[in-house]
C-alpha cells in the first residue's frame, strides 16, 4: 500500500507491522487534514491477536515524525512494553486504555481538539443531526461531563459509561474521541465528525433559521452509513485515497 515503509524489525510480527504501517499513515494524515494539537492529542490501534496491547504515539515527536518503528507499544494501564526510547502521553492512557478493555469492537480511537469540533463541545446542544454529515451521528454519540485532564483511573468507568455502545464520544468543554473496528473506518467517522461540526458552526454564524430534519430521517441516514461502513470497501478507499493525495504533495512520508 502506497509508500515503501523501513524495513520490518525481524522481532515484530507481518500483521503487526501492517497495522504500524497504516497508524503512522493515519498520524500523517490527522497532520495533513490540519487537525492536529501540536504535539498533543493521540491514536491508539489495537495490536491483531494480543489481548489489551496497543500502539500510540511516542510523545515528544510531531506527528510528520512519527514512523512504523518509532510507535510504542503499551497495555491498557499505560505501562510500555518495548524497549522504545520514547514515553506515551499520560493523559492518554485513561482514555484509549478504558476503551481497548472494555470495547471488543474498537480497535482504533481517534482523539482531536479542533476548533470546531471543541466549540460544539462547549455548547450544551452538543452535535445536531441537520445536515447531511450531522444527520450521520444520529444516535452514535456519547457524551462525558468535562472532569479536567484526563489522567485519573477513577475517571475511566464514568466515560465508559458516557460512551455506552457509541463510537462517538464527545468529552465536554474539550474535545472529541472516535472508535472503529479499524483505523480505516476511524479517520472516515472523523472526517464524518468533523465536517459535521464545521457545518454547524458555519450555519450557526448566519442568519435566519435552519431546516429541521425529522429524527426518522437521522435514524435512516446513520443506519445506512453504519451498514456502507460494513459492507463495503469505501472507508479503505477513501483512507487509500488521502493518502495517495498527501503523498503527492509533501511526497513520502517516510524511507
Amino acid at each position: 500500500m502506497m509508500s515503501k515503509a523501513t524495513q520490518k524489525p525481524a522481532h515484530i510480527s507481518d500483521a503487526e507491522w501492517a497495522l504500524r504501517i497504516k497508524l503512522a499513515y493515519c498520524y500523517h494524515l490527522i497532520d495533513f487534514f490540519g487537525w492536529t494539537e501540536t504535539i498533543f492529542n493521540h491514536i491508539s490501534a489495537r495490536l491483531p491477536d494480543v489481548e489489551g496491547e496497543y500502539l500510540v504515539n511516542p510523545f515528544g515527536l510531531n506527528y510528520t515524525e512519527i514512523t512504523p518503528e518509532n510507535l510504542i507499544k503499551v497495555d491498557v494501564n499505560g505501562h510500555k512494553l518495548d524497549d522504545s526510547p520514547y514515553d506515551g502521553n499520560p493523559a492518554g492512557f485513561a482514555l484509549h486504555g478504558a476503551i481497548h478493555a472494555a470495547r471488543a469492537d474498537v480497535h482504533c480511537v481517534i482523539h482531536t481538539h479542533t476548533n470546531a469540533v471543541s466549540a460544539v463541545a462547549m455548547k450544551e446542544q452538543g452535535f445536531n443531526h441537520d445536515n447531511f454529515y450531522g444527520a450521520q451521528l444520529y444516535g452514535r454519540v456519547g457524551y462525558h461531563t468535562f472532569e479536567g485532564i484526563t489522567l485519573f483511573e477513577d475517571e475511566k468507568s464514568r466515560m465508559l459509561a458516557s460512551l455506552g455502545d457509541k463510537h462517538v464520544l464527545v468529552l465536554r468543554n474539550h474535545g472529541i474521541a472516535v472508535g472503529e473496528y479499524d483505523i480505516e473506518r476511524t479517520l472516515f467517522l472523523l472526517w464524518t465528525v468533523q465536517r459535521a461540526a464545521e457545518i454547524q458552526l458555519a450555519a450557526g454564524a448566519m442568519g435566519g433559521n435552519d431546516v429541521k430534519l425529522p429524527e426518522a430521517i437521522g435514524e435512516k441516514c446513520a443506519g445506512l452509513t453504519q451498514m456502507l461502513i460494513k459492507e463495503s470497501s469505501f472507508a479503505d478507499k477513501f483512507f487509500e485515497a488521502m493518502v495517495r493525495k498527501m503523498e503527492a504533495e509533501r511526497g513520502p512520508c517516510w524511507s
